[in-house]
């Protein structure tokens, strides 16, 4: 059985092929880290720069990974995001989203983009 790590990074991996081949856009930074937690993939293309969670679930699994991005995680992110707009040029937008990766027997997945999964609009009492 394989580590969730190992699930995770695989999953991350999966997410970035699609975000470069599918999506046409950059990889930026993977795994970047602040004192408020991690986000897993910063992309950018002309427009938008993307802040990305990725969740990576097995195709029995009884909760989508969706449900794991709640308030709280989104909160994370967004003041991970903040920090890193603060000590990096960017004159792009901001968008936050979401890739959901099923893992199905065999080695074949699925992958959902949620684009502008959440955004600051649903947080202003916090900034």
């Amino acid at each position: 059985m394989k580590s969730s790590k190992i699930i995770g990074n695989t999953g991350e991996n999966i997410a970035c092929d699609y975000i470069l081949k599918v999506q046409n856009k950059k990889i930026i930074a993977r795994n970047y880290h602040s004192r408020y937690g991690e986000i897993d993939i910063i992309s950018c293309d002309d427009k938008y720069i993307n802040f990305i969670e990725v969740k990576t679930r097995k195709s029995n699994s009884i909760i989508s990974g969706v449900y794991s991005v709640d308030k709280n995680k989104q909160i994370k992110i967004i003041k991970t995001a903040e920090i890193y707009l603060m000590k990096n040029d960017v004159d792009l937008q901001p968008k936050f989203d979401v890739v959901l990766i099923t893992a199905y027997p065999g080695g074949k997945y699925k992958v959902d983009y949620i684009d502008n999964a959440f955004s600051l609009e649903d947080f202003d009492e916090i900034f």
